[in-house]
């Protein structure tokens, strides 16, 4: 019996310790404001809702689908060259990514084209191959993959709305704010459009979270 079935049998595809994976990361463990993983590219790609998006799909499949290989492999891996094995991975899982957006979203991908391909080397990609992959078995794995990129693009699309709102009065490329109000003497806020307005905008999250998360603010 494979190792996913053992697990099937045994936990259940969702007992609550594999619910646990899904849900911690969106909060208690998010790899963005708790773990402080995947800055880089929370500072480049949250100009607007669309990029954040199809970012934070990228970095989930990838995520997930990673986890689920190496997990299956861990035990046929040598341990002295397990890092090249999960950046062959990696990297043929992006190239998948990067294919399918040339095919069926160019414009984002023209857009996204250096950043996708530094999924590569995103930690939070990496961190849970080495962190939790290599020793479980594939299908925790998967969901621990799957809810890290999830926790990932729930904070993408925040900063990304809130940016793409306030910079350019639009969501999803629709305007938002109406010309009456621009008409009343507003302007779109400058400083959203810049990368800088990121590391704000997560500082602020992470204000609130702890706020409302009395476990994070016990552990710090």
């Amino acid at each position: 019996m494979s190792e996913v079935a053992q697990a099937t049998k045994s936990e259940g595809l969702f007992s609550k310790k594999n619910r646990r994976l899904l849900v911690d990361p969106l909060n208690d463990t998010n790899p963005i404001t708790v773990q402080v993983l995947g800055i880089c590219s929370a500072l480049a790609v949250t100009s607007s809702v669309m990029n954040s998006l199809v970012m934070g799909i990228g970095v989930t499949l990838v995520a997930s689908l990673a986890n689920l290989t190496i997990s299956s492999l861990r035990n046929y891996i040598p341990n002295r060259i397990r890092m090249i094995v999960q950046l062959v991975v990696i990297a043929w899982l992006v190239t998948l990514v990067s294919i399918f957006l040339q095919a069926f979203l160019y414009d984002t991908y023209k857009e996204l084209s250096v950043f996708v391909g530094l999924i590569i080397t995103n930690c939070i990609v990496m961190g849970r191959l080495e962190a939790y992959a290599m020793a479980n078995k594939p299908w925790p794995s998967f969901l621990d993959g799957f809810g890290n990129g999830l926790g990932y693009t729930v904070i993408l699309l925040a900063i990304g709305a809130i940016r793409e709102i306030f910079g350019a009065g639009k969501f999803l490329d629709f305007q938002v704010i109406p010309n009456a109000v621009y008409d009343l003497g507003y302007a779109n806020n400058g400083l959203m459009v810049l990368p800088i307005s990121s590391i704000i905008l997560i500082g602020i999250i992470i204000w609130i979270q702890r706020g409302f998360n009395q476990k994070l603010v016990d552990v710090s």
